[in-house]
């Protein structure tokens, strides 16, 4: 695990009390500090799909349900492809996520943004998009200086094996890498096995809704009993909470 692009010397924050002051916040990126399923999620799908079929050799259809199936059983449609088709992950990860035109697509919400800068703690960025598409990301929105660090999928090996979110032994690892107790990490991001697996480690959890799909009889739990808190705008990472 690298740190990347410091915004600030390690281990200083800005105002909050002593306990907000030493909470580490591990966010997501896509569908939590942006409006993913406009900017990049049907692109990636698409390319995701067409590669699967190119490196099995499937139908698009049939390549499309392998697709899921290894994303559901996995977490992660590239491990499926790892195991079983001998994919190497960083060509995966470039073929699928060249996304022409993707600055032109971001959507985000300033207030967000101004409510992250304030935001007493550390600040890291924890992603299972590559590093490439996350600094790209992060550079047209103008924020990569908010964060202390930024950990993409790349930093998400554990002996040889890559174990993207929702693995808790790297959740885990995260934590001792950044020299802390998992009980003052606070993980926000919109996917709930995500923070399942950072709740048994005793993380906080913070469900962030703001970009979530409103699709008719579409059914949403109020609140699982792992999520901490249920928010849909950063702002309300201010008020008292994990």
């Amino acid at each position: 695990m690298k740190r990347r692009h410091p915004a600030r010397p390690a281990g200083t924050v800005t105002g909050g009390s002593s306990a907000a002051a030493r909470r580490v916040w591990l966010f997501d990126l896509d569908d939590t500090l942006h409006d993913a399923g406009t900017a990049s999620m049907p692109q990636l799908v698409e390319a995701m799909t067409a590669y699967t079929a190119r490196h099995t050799g499937l139908s698009l259809d049939d390549a499309t349900a392998l697709r899921r199936r290894y994303w559901l059983k996995y977490g992660a449609t590239l491990l499926g492809l790892v195991r079983h088709h001998g994919v190497q992950p960083a060509h995966f990860l470039h073929q699928t996520h060249l996304l022409p035109g993707l600055e032109a697509r971001l959507r985000w919400h300033a207030a967000d943004l101004h409510a992250l800068a304030r935001l007493p703690g550390r600040k890291f960025i924890l992603t299972n998009a590559p590093l490439a598409y996350a600094r790209r990301v992060l550079g047209a929105i103008g924020i990569e200086h908010l964060f202390d660090g930024l950990l993409s999928i790349e930093d998400m090996q554990m002996f040889g094996h890559l174990r993207p979110k929702p693995d808790a032994r790297m959740l885990r690892h995260v934590a001792a890498r950044l020299k802390v107790p998992a009980s003052r990490c606070t993980l926000v991001e919109d996917t709930l096995v995500h923070q399942k697996a950072a709740c048994s480690l005793g993380m906080g959890t913070v469900w962030m809704q703001r970009w979530l799909p409103d699709a008719p009889g579409r059914h949403q739990p109020l609140k699982p009993a792992y999520v901490g808190r249920r928010v849909n705008a950063l702002r309300l990472l201010h008020k008292p909470g994990r």
